[in-house]
Protein backbone atom coordinates (compact mmCIF):
# COMPACT_ATOMS: atom_id res chain seq x y z
CA UNK A 1 0.00 0.00 0.00
CA UNK A 2 1.16 3.47 -1.10
CA UNK A 3 0.02 6.40 0.91
CA UNK A 4 -0.29 10.00 -0.85
CA UNK A 5 0.57 13.40 0.74
CA UNK A 6 -1.04 16.09 -1.48
CA UNK A 7 -1.23 19.69 -0.06
CA UNK A 8 -2.64 23.13 -1.92
CA UNK A 9 -1.12 26.52 -1.43
CA UNK A 10 -1.70 30.14 -2.81
CA UNK A 11 0.39 32.93 -3.26
CA UNK A 12 0.28 36.45 -4.00
CA UNK A 13 3.59 36.35 -6.22
CA UNK A 14 4.87 35.66 -10.01
CA UNK A 15 5.11 31.67 -11.21
CA UNK A 16 8.59 32.65 -11.64
CA UNK A 17 9.38 33.61 -7.79
CA UNK A 18 7.61 30.49 -6.89
CA UNK A 19 9.70 28.92 -9.20
CA UNK A 20 13.48 30.39 -7.82
CA UNK A 21 12.03 29.29 -3.93
CA UNK A 22 11.50 25.68 -5.59
CA UNK A 23 14.71 25.49 -7.45
CA UNK A 24 17.61 28.08 -5.79
CA UNK A 25 19.72 26.01 -3.81
CA UNK A 26 19.98 29.04 -1.09
CA UNK A 27 16.79 30.23 -1.78
CA UNK A 28 15.84 26.05 -0.47
CA UNK A 29 17.91 26.56 2.49
CA UNK A 30 16.18 29.07 4.07
CA UNK A 31 12.81 27.13 4.00
CA UNK A 32 14.05 23.65 4.19
CA UNK A 33 17.66 22.71 4.76
CA UNK A 34 21.06 23.03 3.68
CA UNK A 35 21.07 21.62 0.42
CA UNK A 36 23.44 21.16 -2.77
CA UNK A 37 20.08 21.09 -5.18
CA UNK A 38 20.37 22.00 -8.76
CA UNK A 39 17.67 21.57 -11.04
CA UNK A 40 18.90 19.58 -13.64
CA UNK A 41 17.13 16.08 -13.71
CA UNK A 42 19.41 12.99 -13.35
CA UNK A 43 21.18 15.44 -10.92
CA UNK A 44 22.21 13.77 -7.20
CA UNK A 45 21.49 16.30 -4.08
CA UNK A 46 21.20 15.90 -0.22
CA UNK A 47 19.38 18.09 2.24
CA UNK A 48 20.97 18.28 5.23
CA UNK A 49 19.85 18.63 9.03
CA UNK A 50 21.35 18.26 12.03
CA UNK A 51 22.33 14.75 13.34
CA UNK A 52 19.81 13.39 16.19
CA UNK A 53 19.57 9.67 17.96
CA UNK A 54 17.22 9.12 15.33
CA UNK A 55 17.78 9.90 12.25
CA UNK A 56 21.33 10.93 10.45
CA UNK A 57 20.30 14.40 9.10
CA UNK A 58 20.11 13.25 5.24
CA UNK A 59 17.70 13.27 2.74
CA UNK A 60 19.42 11.76 -0.58
CA UNK A 61 17.12 12.88 -4.01
CA UNK A 62 17.68 12.77 -7.90
CA UNK A 63 16.16 15.08 -9.39
CA UNK A 64 13.62 13.47 -11.99
CA UNK A 65 11.62 15.73 -13.69
CA UNK A 66 12.42 19.50 -14.52
CA UNK A 67 9.72 21.43 -16.74
CA UNK A 68 10.42 25.42 -15.85
CA UNK A 69 8.49 27.10 -14.31
CA UNK A 70 5.56 24.50 -14.23
CA UNK A 71 6.82 21.02 -13.14
CA UNK A 72 9.40 19.70 -10.85
CA UNK A 73 9.73 16.13 -9.33
CA UNK A 74 12.36 14.40 -7.64
CA UNK A 75 13.21 11.40 -4.96
CA UNK A 76 13.50 11.98 -1.30
CA UNK A 77 14.94 9.07 0.32
CA UNK A 78 15.34 8.63 4.01
CA UNK A 79 16.57 5.13 5.57
CA UNK A 80 14.38 2.60 3.46
CA UNK A 81 11.64 4.70 2.66
CA UNK A 82 11.77 6.04 -0.80
CA UNK A 83 9.49 8.91 -1.69
CA UNK A 84 8.58 10.84 -5.05
CA UNK A 85 7.94 14.66 -4.52
CA UNK A 86 6.45 16.45 -7.39
CA UNK A 87 5.86 20.29 -7.41
CA UNK A 88 3.03 21.79 -10.29
CA UNK A 89 2.69 25.35 -10.56
CA UNK A 90 0.12 27.06 -12.13
CA UNK A 91 -0.04 30.65 -13.06
CA UNK A 92 -3.61 31.82 -11.83
CA UNK A 93 -3.03 35.40 -13.14
CA UNK A 94 -3.15 38.67 -11.52
CA UNK A 95 0.17 37.98 -9.89
CA UNK A 96 -0.97 34.82 -8.04
CA UNK A 97 0.48 31.64 -8.44
CA UNK A 98 -1.13 28.12 -7.23
CA UNK A 99 1.58 25.25 -5.60
CA UNK A 100 0.14 21.96 -5.49
CA UNK A 101 2.49 19.49 -3.44
CA UNK A 102 2.55 15.53 -3.87
CA UNK A 103 4.67 13.22 -2.08
CA UNK A 104 3.98 9.40 -3.04
CA UNK A 105 5.59 6.25 -1.66
CA UNK A 106 4.55 6.06 2.39
CA UNK A 107 4.56 2.40 3.49
CA UNK A 108 2.47 3.62 6.88
CA UNK A 109 0.07 6.27 8.43
CA UNK A 110 3.06 7.73 10.67
CA UNK A 111 5.29 8.23 7.95
CA UNK A 112 2.46 10.37 5.72
CA UNK A 113 1.45 12.40 8.98
CA UNK A 114 5.05 13.01 10.09
CA UNK A 115 5.64 14.35 6.73
CA UNK A 116 1.99 16.87 7.07
CA UNK A 117 3.53 18.18 9.81
CA UNK A 118 7.22 18.60 8.47
CA UNK A 119 5.87 20.20 5.15
CA UNK A 120 3.42 22.09 7.05
CA UNK A 121 6.03 23.96 8.70
CA UNK A 122 8.37 24.50 6.08
CA UNK A 123 5.40 25.78 3.54
CA UNK A 124 4.63 28.07 6.68
CA UNK A 125 8.55 29.44 6.12
CA UNK A 126 7.83 29.35 2.51
CA UNK A 127 5.07 31.71 2.61
CA UNK A 128 6.73 34.62 4.69
CA UNK A 129 9.57 34.20 2.06
CA UNK A 130 7.19 34.72 -0.61
CA UNK A 131 5.03 37.35 0.91
CA UNK A 132 8.45 39.80 1.20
Amino acid sequence: MSLVLSLDHEYNVSIEKAWTYLTDPSKLSKWILENDFKAVEGHKFQFRAEPNQWWDGVINGEVLLVDEPNKLSYTWAVGDEKHTVTWTLQDLGNGKVSLHLEQTGFSNVQGLEGARYGWGNWISELEKLLAQ
